[in-house]
C-alpha cells in the first residue's frame, strides 16, 4: 500500500535523550553485543552494498565527511565531523546525525542522531572483528587513548569478547582517571599506567584510540609481541597514522 498523507509528514526522529534512554534501558552490554551481531550480518551480504568513498571536507582543524551507502532497498547516510581541538572548547571531537531513506520511493524513514551511535558502533564493530582475529581466551586488553569512545571500546571488548582487564594509559593522566574511575562501575578490573610500553605488558590484545591530526607512531614492531591482536582505530585519515609501517 502507498504511505497515507500523515506517514509522509512524520519521520520518526531519534534524539541523542532518546537514543541514551534506549541504552538505558535495554543494557549497554546487550546494546553492544546486538549491534555486534547486527554488523556481523551486514558483512555477509557484502556485495549487496553500494561501495561509495566517503565524501571528505578536511580543515587544518579537522574534517568533516558524509558516508552514503545502499543495500538496494533502504538507503543511508552519515553525516560526522572529527576536530579533536574542539575538547579544549568544552566541545565534542565528534559529532552526526544520519537518515534512513526507502529506495523504492525515496521517502525518508528515520533521522537519527548518530554522535552516541556512532561510539556504540565503532566499538562494536571491534569487538566484532576481535571475535573472529583476537587469541582465543584473551582476557587482558590494553586501552592507549582514554577518551570517550575508550571506554565503549572496553565495555564491548567486555561483552563481546569476554576481556576482565584493561590496562589504560593516555598523554592526560586525568582522561585516565575519568576512564578508570567508569569503568569500574562496570565489573572490569583496571589498571592505571603511566605509558604506552607499561600498558601492553601482559596484553592479549592492544587498542589505540588517539584523536590528534597528526602522523604520530603510537606503536612499533618491537613493542608488540607475536600473536597479539592490534585493534587500532584513530589513523582515521590522511597523513595521521598509530602503527610504524613495520607492523
Amino acid at each position: 500500500m502507498p504511505p497515507s498523507p500523515s506517514e509522509l509528514a512524520y519521520v520518526p526522529f531519534v534524539s541523542v535523550e532518546n537514543m541514551m534512554g534506549l541504552v538505558h534501558q535495554i543494557g549497554i552490554e546487550k546494546v553492544l553485543c546486538d549491534l555486534a551481531d547486527a554488523i556481523e550480518a551486514d558483512f555477509k551480504r557484502w556485495e549487496l552494498f553500494d561501495k561509495t568513498p566517503r565524501v571528505a571536507s578536511h580543515s587544518a582543524v579537522g574534517v568533516i565527511e558524509l558516508m552514503p551507502t545502499s543495500d538496494g532497498e533502504m538507503y543511508g547516510f552519515k553525516y560526522v565531523n572529527g576536530h579533536p581541538k574542539n575538547t579544549r572548547e568544552g566541545l565534542q571531537t565528534v559529532t552526526a546525525f544520519g537518515l534512513l531513506a526507502d529506495v523504492d520511493t525515496g521517502y525518508p524513514k528515520l533521522l537519527s542522531e548518530m554522535t552516541l551511535l556512532t561510539a556504540l558502533r565503532t566499538a562494536a564493530s571491534s569487538a566484532m572483528a576481535a571475535r573472529h582475529l583476537a587469541p582465543k581466551g584473551a582476557r587482558i586488553m590494553a586501552m592507549i587513548g582514554n577518551g570517550a569512545q575508550s571506554e565503549f571500546q572496553c565495555l564491548a571488548f567486555k561483552a563481546i569478547c569476554g576481556i576482565d582487564t584493561v590496562r589504560l594509559y593516555d598523554i592526560d593522566p586525568s582522561a585516565t582517571a575519568r576512564c578508570a574511575a567508569n569503568l569500574k562501575r562496570h565489573g572490569l578490573k583496571v589498571v592505571s599506567c603511566t605509558s604506552g610500553q607499561e600498558a601492553m605488558e601482559g596484553a592479549e590484545i592492544i587498542t589505540t584510540c588517539t584523536a590528534d591530526k597528526q602522523n604520530a607512531t603510537i606503536l612499533t614492531d618491537n613493542m608488540v609481541g607475536s600473536g597479539v591482536h592490534i585493534n587500532a582505530i584513530g589513523g582515521d585519515c590522511p597523513g595521521k597514522t598509530e602503527l610504524h609501517r613495520d607492523i
